[in-house]
């Protein structure tokens, strides 16, 4: 409960002449997060093989699927970012799964982790909105459609990373203190209930049994599958907005 309500434990800190690193339980499950989609990455790479078997198929089917999503979404020029957003889909699910141990925290339920994401999506948009149509044109952009609303311009710009980065963690955070808060409750009401009949009886968390599981799978399972995808389509909704197709040339008819 604590550890939900008042943000990650400190395990140690790194001290340097010029600033202090808190390893916390987010760095820790970050750290465990990175060394699992890569041994997993290792593995499918291992087994590939001419005549697929079944598991291999499953992987290839699932890729398909990453690109073909990427390319409805964005369109089929920028399939190139379709390793960019599986990345990010697993890195979010497998961060939120890791708190379902009770031992880590869900990394997506520390706000400095969603924001970091949303940072990594809004640079890209205004690297590819430059490189698109140049520094002076994307300063313009700020001043459509009339001047006046150039402060307007800017402020969506800003909010645009801060409600992608609060979206995420404000449902994943916001479950698990529901959760801790319903466990809670309930190990108080299994003492009320059953403190009557014996001291022994209220000391056995009956109540705590079955419906907490249930919780976290919805919060945890459910709710954080959500949260992934919907991170990364909009992630691939802002990035294909900066990244249009190219122009095509135009075909001179001639006229007889």
């Amino acid at each position: 409960m604590d550890s939900v309500a008042n943000g990650p434990k400190v395990y140690f800190a790194i001290h340097t002449p010029w600033f202090t690193i808190n390893v916390t339980q987010t760095a820790l499950t970050i750290l465990i997060c990175s060394i699992l989609l890569t041994v997993l990455a290792l593995i499918i790479r291992r087994g590939l093989k001419k005549r697929p078997g079944g598991f291999q198929v499953v992987v290839e089917k699932l890729v398909n699927m990453l690109y073909g999503l990427v390319s409805d979404t964005m369109g089929a020029h920028n399939v190139r970012f379709a390793p960019y957003i599986g990345t990010l889909f697993l890195s979010s699910m497998i961060c939120t799964l890791l708190g379902m141990t009770q031992v880590l925290r869900s990394a997506t339920a520390d706000l400095s982790v969603t924001l970091a994401w949303a940072l990594v999506t809004t640079g890209m948009v205004w690297y590819n909105s430059i490189k698109n149509l140049g520094f002076k044109a994307w300063l313009k952009g700020f001043t459509e459609p009339i001047v006046v609303m150039t402060p307007m311009n800017i402020v969506s710009e800003i909010a645009q990373p801060i409600s992608l980065a609060f979206r995420h963690f404000g449902n994943v955070a916001g479950g698990g203190v529901l959760t801790a808060l319903i466990y809670t409750s309930l190990g108080g009401l299994t003492s009320i209930l059953f403190g009557w009949i014996s001291e022994a009886f209220s000391l056995i968390p009956f109540l705590q049994i079955g419906i907490p599981a249930v919780l976290s799978i919805y919060f945890d399972l459910f709710s954080g599958f959500v949260q992934a995808l919907v991170f990364s389509l909009l992630t691939m909704v802002y990035v294909g907005a900066a990244c249009p197709p190219p122009a095509q040339p135009e075909v001179a008819n001639d006229s007889e």
